[in-house]
């Protein structure tokens, strides 16, 4: 049986958002999966192909997965909200996930300024399964919140990011909250150039593993 593939407009708090819905080949899924795209205004959308790599691989581990597009994105309305209104977009976002789902647990994943968002939303909600942060921005230094953060979080990076140093992304992953786990990926930059398929194959392997624990 081939997979099912819904787009659908949400009605969100800037106006209305585009998503798309996809379902796990055959069987019903385990978990629904949120996944946010990476900066709107560096050219971030739904279709970016880390998020696309992040979709394919929840769904291929049995989840049913919502990306979408943040507001002032293809065609989500509003416009870009520095962060705040984008969290706001999630919310909404996973709120539909959740009443099309009511009876799954749910994860979020995000890339980039979507791990920053997902994290954000994901340790103030505190009811996820886990987060999983791919590509996550330490220079952006905007997250002592997850010192005190206990849900589960894998941090995948790129050995050779311009936007989380190795080591600055281990000292901040030091002070972190369990449980957590940081891989890394050789890749040629922070979009994992030349390294998709081991980033989609890491993607798999965290996915498919027993939850993390302190």
């Amino acid at each position: 049986m081939a997979r099912r593939i819904e787009s659908h407009f949400i009605e969100g708090p800037a106006g209305r958002i585009e998503a798309l819905l996809e379902e796990p080949d055959g069987g019903a899924p385990m978990e629904a999966c949120l996944v946010c795209h990476p900066h709107p205004l560096g050219g971030g959308t739904m279709q970016n192909k880390v998020v696309h790599r992040i979709a394919r691989a929840a769904r291929e581990s049995g989840r049913v997965v919502l990306r979408f597009n943040f507001r002032g994105v293809g065609r989500s309305e509003g416009e870009h909200a520095h962060g705040v209104g984008e969290i706001e977009d999630a919310r909404t976002a996973l709120a539909w996930l959740r009443s099309r789902y009511p009876e799954l647990p749910y994860m979020l994943a995000g890339f980039s300024f979507g791990s920053r968002v997902i994290l954000r939303l994901g340790c103030e909600l505190e009811q996820a399964t886990r987060l999983l942060a791919v590509g996550f921005p330490t220079t952006f230094n905007e997250f002592r919140f997850l010192e005190t953060c206990t849900l589960p979080k894998t941090f995948i990076t790129s050995t050779h990011d311009e936007y989380a140093p190795v080591e600055q992304m281990e000292q901040w992953f030091a002070w972190f909250a369990e449980p957590k786990r940081l891989q890394w990926i050789e890749a040629s930059d922070h979009f994992f150039g030349g390294a998709l398929d081991q980033l989609e194959a890491a993607i798999t392997a965290a996915l498919r593993a027993p939850l993390l624990s302190a």
